[in-house]
């Protein structure tokens, strides 16, 4: 078993079309690792394995003929991307059990190159937060340490893969919800640009910002995950026609003559003195391999936060005004007439974060302060893009910080929202600007993962992927895993014979 834990995704598939490891035995082999940590992470919603093994079985026929990398790889969902007949609640009690009648655009496609889905992952309710505490199914524990967040909100599907629960996940993205899990794990994640992948069956937080996108432990990994999922949906009237299909053909690790900035701006107060060295150590590896590295000022960071929290939390009151007890999912026991049957049902179902937002988002669309503040947050999107057009007109990529610090432990983002609100101001922008960002392990602090962030032009991912894999050709970040000591908890911190080094 230990062997197979060590192979990337794109391993794993090699060794399935080989011969060499059967799509059962690959399958069994994640859900044993589920059964001994899952009591210790909480990882997975739900775990659907008499499933898994049954398509496993089916899959293994196809073996000779199929030329997907990825045929027979188990993985996982986030439990926002609806999967026909599997629960679907978004870690929201006001779901319950609902089960949806179709699969969204990204299930198709990971069924069509022969996936096995082993299950819905964890998350913060409705993608709304940065730690995976808002859940109403419990929180899950970050696997370098469970006393600590996996970060959010796809902090379940962040840290299976970190686990070794499943080879990779599709998570969702609206300001950093793939990249920062992706960061506190010590895994790879990639948030590609708005339109690229279908947003067809992906439940709603903020409709111009959310996308799905891959976490697995490299940036090939990633890549051969974006060539399945990215194109044309006629089902969403946002995806884009745009080339797709050659991203793993593309990984050279040949950086020669590539132009990065270091925005400075994204180096100053708040920022860890830990992950400020680990990342320009990152941006060190980057120039030894022939690119060239420049500092240069980027001066709308302090807008970021408060501009992508005004639109998000505006998007997600309308977006959550459809659940009001009547269609589906649930219902408040006792109610006098129509009106406060929503009030009833919304009030039970919703947690305290969902409700904030709410809170937030119809007090900045009200008459008088549509525009004063959406307005407003609008106007300063628009500048923001235009910043970053600027800035990629002298360079290729941008390198930064995905997070100022390493993972919190549990409770304390919970206690200082605003904190919390914080911690996304270099991962909102790329989402503003719709982007392609991603994540690559750079770094421990303490026993903890630290990540950087690399960010493309629209339609850059080619360019941004194959940075990272350069990256990862000279440093073995990605190749380092958690390991589980006695009755499921983790070794101590600090013994790095004890950190999984491959």
């Amino acid at each position: 078993m230990k062997e197979l834990l060590e192979l990337s995704a794109l391993e794993l598939g090699a060794a399935i079309r080989t011969g060499d490891v059967s799509i059962a035995e690959a399958t069994r082999t994640a859900l044993d690792v589920m059964a001994e940590r899952e009591p210790a992470l909480n990882c997975f919603i739900t775990a659907t394995g008499e499933q898994a093994m049954a398509r496993a079985q089916a899959l293994q026929a196809g073996v000779k003929e199929t030329k997907s990398p990825l045929y027979g790889v188990p993985m996982a969902f986030k439990d926002n991307i609806c999967t026909r007949g599997v629960k679907t609640c978004c870690a929201s009690k006001i779901l319950g059990d609902f089960a949806p009648p179709y699969d969204a655009a990204v299930v198709d496609r990971m069924t069509e190159a022969g996936a096995v889905s082993l299950g819905k992952l964890n998350m913060d309710e409705f993608a709304m937060g940065s730690t995976t505490e808002t859940s109403f199914c419990g929180p899950t524990h970050n696997p370098w340490d469970t006393a600590h967040v996996p970060g959010g909100s796809s902090g379940g599907a962040a840290a299976a893969v970190a686990a070794r629960e499943c080879w990779f996940a599709l998570g969702s993205d609206t300001g950093g919800s793939i990249r920062q899990p992706a960061s506190f794990c010590g895994v790879t994640g990639i948030k590609p640009t708005y339109g690229t992948v279908s947003r067809y069956g992906l439940i709603a937080y903020a409709s111009s910002l959310d996308q799905i996108g891959p976490i697995a432990r490299t940036a090939a990994d990633c890549a051969a995950v974006l060539d399945v999922i990215q194109g044309k949906d006629r089902r969403d009237a946002t995806s884009l026609d745009a080339p797709a299909g050659s991203l793993l053909s593309g990984l050279t690790g040949d950086i020669r003559g590539m132009k990065i900035g270091l925005p400075a701006d994204c180096f100053g107060e708040g920022l860890e003195p830990q992950v400020a060295a680990a990342v320009k150590e990152a941006s060190a590896v980057l120039e030894a391999r022939g690119a060239k590295v420049e500092t240069f000022s980027f001066p709308l960071m302090k807008y970021m936060v408060p501009t992508y929290y005004i639109i998000a939390c505006a998007e997600a009151s309308s977006n959550l005004s459809r659940y009001d007890g009547v269609k589906y999912g649930w219902r408040a026991a006792e109610y006098e007439d129509l009106t406060d049957l929503y009030c009833r049902t919304r009030t039970e179902g919703f947690g305290s974060e969902v409700k904030r937002r709410i809170l937030l988002g119809t007090f900045v669309l009200s008459s008088g302060y549509y525009d004063a503040y959406y307005k407003k947050a609008l106007q300063v999107k628009a500048l923001i893009k235009e910043a970053y057009d600027r800035a990629f007109e002298q360079y290729d990529l941008l390198l930064t910080p995905v997070s100022p610090t390493t993972a919190p432990k549990l409770g304390e983002s919970l206690s200082d929202p605003l904190k919390m609100y914080l911690s996304d101001i270099y991962t909102v922008p790329v989402n503003l600007a719709g982007l392609p960002g991603l994540s690559m392990p750079c770094g421990f602090d303490g026993g903890l993962p630290i990540g950087a962030q690399l960010i493309g032009p629209a339609l850059g991912e080619a360019a941004v992927l194959n940075a990272a894999h350069a990256f990862q050709l000279d440093t073995d970040w990605h190749k380092r895993f958690p390991s589980s000591g006695p009755e499921g908890h983790l070794p101590p911190k600090g013994k790095a014979d004890q950190e999984g080094v491959i």
